[in-house]
């Protein structure tokens, strides 16, 4: 069944391209020299990559000047720290040069790790990038691969969230709790709590974190990540941020997207009551809801590999830089 979540917001280009029928060049296969895009090419890409940032944003963007908060879908810029204005920044991916045009060079030009090559075209430095960034990108490509060379599992039944409230009188979010709180300690107390994901765990209430069967720690994160779990799904966008310019604006955009569509459902199947935000709850205690919560989180489990194989390619210049 298909993952029980909103799609792309209206305006929003699909994945890989723009409303002029151009595919980002993020998207190619990486060739022996660079790509030189001329302005005809690259502007409308920059233009659409804003345009669909800006639909992704823009109730972020009205309630932040209402000073108003919505519990579900502001979550992504504080637990990953973003300004919308990052997410409208198009980079075009390494191995790309930008051409100048009649009123000038790209923006790309004032654009830390970005160098002006003798021609007058704009591309990203990848070796001064990777001297700064070099470490955060090997440990993205490292946990990204590792990841997704492990089967998913699908038999937590998103029981982290309830994990967080277990017997605890004050909550993360200002919500009522679907079930209460004494039902919603019989629901951890009836199951199995399963969580590989250490920054899920990390919010375990005291009472909880010794009824995990696993106790994930930093240390052990790149041996018990796997791609079956929401949070290390939704953390593919942090992986594409981390990646900085090396990772086209299309990829990052599509991360972004994937974490709010599996943000949807971490909080339809969590302890919450959703239903004042106009979401129906995804009950996984009952076993209609854990069908549900599976089926959905096995289509997001192989949307997720895709963009694992985008990250992989984006993070290869690290290994190219090393032969140079």
């Amino acid at each position: 069944m298909d993952a029980p979540a909103p799609t792309s917001p209206p305006g929003a280009a699909p994945a890989g391209a723009t409303s002029a029928g151009v595919t980002s060049p993020g998207t190619l296969p990486p060739g022996a020299g660079p790509t030189v895009l001329e302005p005809a090419a690259w502007q409308p890409l920059a233009d659409a990559h804003a345009a669909r940032a800006d639909a992704f944003t823009v109730g972020h963007r009205e309630r932040r000047s209402r000073h108003e908060r919505h519990a579900i879908e502001d979550f992504l810029y504080e637990y990953y720290p973003t300004r919308p204005a990052q997410l409208r920044r198009w980079h075009p991916g390494a191995g790309v040069r930008l051409a100048p045009g009649p009123d000038g060079p790209p923006p790309h030009a004032g654009w830390r790790w970005y160098r002006t090559h003798d021609d007058g075209t704009v591309g990203l430095d990848v070796e001064a990038f990777l001297a700064d960034r070099g470490e955060g990108v090997r440990f993205v490509a490292d946990l990204v691969a590792r990841t997704g060379a492990r089967p998913a599992a699908t038999g937590c039944f998103g029981l982290h969230e309830w994990a967080m409230v277990y017997r605890q009188g004050e909550h993360r979010h200002p919500l009522p709790l679907r079930l209460g709180q004494d039902g919603t300690d019989a629901v951890v107390e009836a199951h199995r709590i399963r969580c590989t994901h250490i920054d899920a765990f990390r919010f375990f209430t005291p009472a909880a974190a010794p009824r995990n069967t696993l106790q994930p720690t930093r240390a052990t994160q790149p041996a018990l990540e796997q791609p079956g779990c929401l949070h290390a799904n939704m953390d593919l966008y942090k992986w594409a941020l981390k990646l900085g310019p090396l990772a086209p604006g299309d990829l990052l955009l599509d991360a972004f997207d994937l974490a709010r569509r599996i943000r949807v459902l971490d909080m339809r199947a969590s302890p919450y009551d959703c239903t004042t935000y106009g979401l129906a709850p995804v009950e996984i205690d009952t076993p209609d809801g854990k069908a549900e919560y599976v089926a959905a989180q096995r289509a997001f489990a192989a949307e997720s590999q895709a963009l694992r194989t985008r990250l992989l390619r984006a993070s290869g210049a690290v290994s190219a830089s090393r032969g140079r």
